[in-house]
This record gives structure tokens, C-alpha cells and sequence, in this order.
């Protein structure tokens, strides 16, 4: 038996799967740019992405032709030996990162790139304290979710040394760091927290406390990454450089990879950490092709004009129950006064996929390359939906 026949993708995922997603009654089976395509040949405006993942759009021409290109030449080398594709992609990363960081360890996704810069901080310290912020979002296996503020509960006792703070609160953050504090933890945009940016003199004043006290400070950006928010890295809207800067999500174009980039002064020897399947030929393959569409196409810019042009139209005519809209680029929170997930089944129901990020927030994050007309559809749809 080569594979169940589409039509028992549902059956076959709930008797085989764990129940782990809160799964909604649609079997997807094909993207193209923007859009998505379900089993019975509907068509979707996807604002999932896949989490954030698919930026350049799904099946980008670039990436399907160099992820064929690699597989036809070699899928997957350890990192005991040097490779030309990892290689390029590392030096790739380095070009486009904050000055700082010039030490690239490559991964397979944002929890184990949150994991490694976790071990990394407090291998270059010598201290066991991370500082972290409440809302916060780094992950699901036991390092990343001790330092993640929620999804804790039924795994309790997580790791010792984590302390959560109120997110954009200096003093909050400056009473909590202590001589034993290894990194202070924190996205620019709070992304399954409900899409909150942090303030310019939040992180600015973050960056100073860690360099005067001797911590490090770990940016994760695995969802604000590679252009979603109208730069490369968020990081760069506010002018900050970290210790460890965290990457996955969009980095692949769809293809699972992670990335630590790390300052000068961070090391990890021989044995102190690793990963079988970290940098593989193939998923660097991706990497480069979805890197140079990013840059070449100049999907920040597109990014910012989208986020405008989405902004200017969605309040123009603000529903009344909406409570706030927080976005920076095309990371877009719309939250609301009452639950948010009556309204994303009627939003799917209308030809539009989003995701929660909260009870009451709806979260969008299209693919970089959704057209005006298609943005303008999705506002179109929100607002009949809240209204």
C-alpha cells in the first residue's frame, strides 16, 4: 500500500495521529502563491502560511527547482564533514544578520534553535538564570517551554532557573536580572502571545541592561524573521544587535530548518552540541533559494506596503468589536472582544485561512507575496465576518 487515497486524509489522520491540533474539517492538497486548495478544488486565501513558514508563497518556482536540483545531488551530509551548499548558507546568513553575529549553528526548527541558544548562553556565561517575558512563546520540548510563558501546566516541574517578567516593562526586567541571570529571552513581537511589539525603548533598554550586568540577551525571531514584519529581522526596525539571534519558520520556504546566529565571543567545543539532520544539503538548499527570492524580490518592501495598504483599509471601517489591530509589516493581530475562533471557522467558511493567537486575537500572516487584490479580499471578508 503506496498512500490512503485522498478522500481518507480525515479518517486516516484521526485514527493514526495523535489529537495534539485543534484540526478544523478541511484537507488542503495543493498552494500556489498566496493561495491554497482543498480536496474538493476549492480555492483559499491562505493568511496561515503555514505558521508563518511559506513567505515567498508556496511551490515558488526558485525553491521547488533548487529543493529537485539537491535531492538529485546529495540530500544529507553530518556535520563531521565540511559541504559547499552549508557552507554558503552559512556566510548568506552572516551577509544579512545585525554586524555582531558572525557564528551560525543550523538546526531543523524553532524550538531546537531556541534549545541550542539556551545551552549555548549558559555554556558562554557560566551563570543558570534566563529572565523571560510573560505572553512569551519559544517552543514546545522541555528547554524552549521553560522558557515559554503558557502550554506549561501538565508538564510541571519544567527546568529550574526561568523567571517571567511583564513584557515591555523595564524596571520589571531590570529588578529581575542578578549576577546569575545567563540571558535575558525576548521576541520583538510577542507572535502566539497576540502579536504585541515590543517598544522601541523596551528593547533598547533591554540591549543596555544585559551588556552592564554581564547577560546575554537571545532575540528569538523564528516567526519575525526573513521579512514578515518589513525588515529582514525585526530586530533591525529598532536599531538593537543580540547575543543570539533565533531563526526558522520562513527561512525554508516550507522546508524544516533552524538557525542560532551567534556574537564572536559565544562558543560551544567539540561534542557540546549537535544535530543529525542540522544544515543538511537539502534543507540549506532551500534556504538559499528562499533567501535570495526575499532579497531579489524585495519582499520587505512589499511586506511594508502590504501592512500599510491592509491598516489603511481594514480601519477605515472598524468593526465594533474589534478591541485593537496590533501589526508590524505582515504580521497582523486583530483582537477582538469575544472569542476569536467562531470567527476564524467563518472566515474559512468565506475563503479565507487564519489562525488564532489567543482566545480573542485572529492572527494573519500571508505570504509575502499575496497581490492587492487578494489582501483586499481577506480585508473584504473580516469585515462582513465582525460586523
Amino acid at each position: 500500500m503506496t498512500g490512503a487515497p485522498i478522500d481518507d486524509a480525515r479518517e486516516t489522520e484521526q485514527r493514526c495521529g495523535f489529537e495534539v491540533y485543534p484540526k478544523r474539517d478541511l484537507t488542503i492538497v495543493r498552494g500556489r502563491g498566496a493561495l491554497v486548495w482543498d480536496d474538493a478544488g476549492r480555492e483559499y486565501i491562505d493568511c496561515t502560511a503555514g505558521v508563518g513558514v511559506a513567505s515567498v508563497g508556496h511551490a515558488h518556482p526558485a525553491v521547488a527547482r533548487a529543493v529537485a536540483e539537491q535531492a538529485a545531488t546529495l540530500i544529507t551530509c553530518p556535520g563531521i564533514f565540511y559541504n559547499d551548499v552549508r557552507a554558503r548558507l552559512m556566510r548568506t546568513l552572516v551577509e544579512i544578520a545585525p554586524a555582531t553575529l558572525t557564528r551560525v549553528f543550523l538546526c531543523n526548527s524553532g524550538t531546537e534553535a531556541n534549545e541550542a541558544a539556551l545551552k549555548f548562553a549558559r555554556h558562554a556565561t557560566g551563570r543558570q538564570r534566563f529572565v523571560c517575558a510573560m505572553r512569551g512563546f519559544h517552543g514546545r520540548t522541555f528547554g524552549a517551554l521553560s522558557a515559554t510563558h503558557k502550554y506549561r501546566d501538565a508538564f510541571e516541574p519544567l527546568l529550574p532557573g526561568f523567571e517571567f517578567v511583564p513584557f515591555d516593562n523595564l524596571p520589571r526586567l531590570a529588578a529581575a536580572l542578578d549576577d546569575d541571570t545567563a540571558a535575558v529571552v525576548l521576541e520583538p513581537v510577542q507572535g502566539e502571545g497576540g502579536v504585541r511589539p515590543a517598544s522601541r525603548d523596551y528593547l533598547h533598554g533591554a540591549r543596555a541592561l544585559c551588556t552592564e550586568r554581564g547577560a546575554l540577551l537571545i532575540v528569538d525571531e523564528v516567526q519575525t524573521g526573513f521579512c514578515r514584519t518589513g525588515a529582514m529581522f525585526a530586530c533591525q526596525h529598532f536599531g538593537i544587535e543580540p547575543d543570539l539571534l533565533c531563526l526558522a519558520k520562513a527561512m525554508g520556504g516550507g522546508v524544516p530548518i533552524g538557525a542560532v546566529l551567534c556574537a564572536e565571543p559565544i562558543a560551544a567545543g567539540v561534542g557540546l552540541h549537535g544535530s543529525t539532520f542540522g544544515g543538511n544539503p537539502l534543507a540549506a538548499a532551500a534556504a538559499l533559494a528562499t533567501i535570495e527570492a526575499l532579497r531579489s524580490e524585495d519582499m520587505a518592501a512589499r511586506a511594508r506596503r502590504a501592512g500599510e495598504r491592509f491598516r489603511e483599509r481594514f480601519e477605515a471601517a472598524r468593526p465594533a468589536r474589534v478591541r485593537e489591530l496590533r501589526q508590524l509589516g505582515l504580521m497582523i493581530g486583530i483582537e477582538l472582544r469575544e472569542k476569536a475562533r467562531p470567527h476564524l471557522l467563518a472566515l474559512m467558511e468565506r475563503g479565507v485561512l487564519a489562525l488564532p493567537a489567543g482566545p480573542t486575537v485572529i492572527r494573519l500572516l500571508p505570504p509575502l507575496v499575496i497581490t492587492d487584490a487578494q489582501l483586499d479580499a481577506v480585508v473584504e471578508h473580516l469585515h462582513a465576518v465582525l460586523a
